[in-house]
């Protein structure tokens, strides 16, 4: 198995393959609320096509099958956030999650501003 995944020459198609795992990896820290119900359903569908294609041509694909097991897992994730978020609970409660995801929003705009403003300090006093 190792043998056919150290054959499949590496291309730009399967570095943007990846693109979609890792942006939902990112996003798992988001607020669910900006999750799209309807796509994240289209990318599970689209991922389990795309794994069964991977394991049935001949050579299998690994790679793409890995990538796309990846996302699959990661469309799953975010499948249970969404429904948790607009499903399971209550509208105090959801509003509680919007107000900690603002707050975390300022926090995190704080720390950028202020690591700016450390920088721009830096370089005044390195210019001196």
């Amino acid at each position: 198995m190792m043998s056919m995944l150290m054959m499949t020459p590496l291309n730009s198609q399967h570095i943007a393959n990846w693109g979609l795992p890792l942006a939902a990896l990112a996003d798992v820290k988001d607020n669910p609320e900006k999750i799209s119900g309807k796509m994240t359903t289209a990318l599970c569908i689209y991922s389990g096509l795309f794994m069964r294609f991977a394991w049935k041509v001949q050579p299998r694909n690994m790679l793409l099958f890995s990538c796309h097991f990846v996302n699959e897992n990661m469309q799953l994730l975010q499948m249970g956030r969404f429904f948790d978020f607009y499903y399971r609970k209550t509208p105090e409660e959801q509003e509680e999650m919007r107000k900690f995801y603002i707050e975390k929003a300022k926090q995190k705009k704080a720390e950028l501003l202020q690591k700016k403003l450390e920088k721009k300090k830096l370089e005044e006093e390195s210019t001196r």
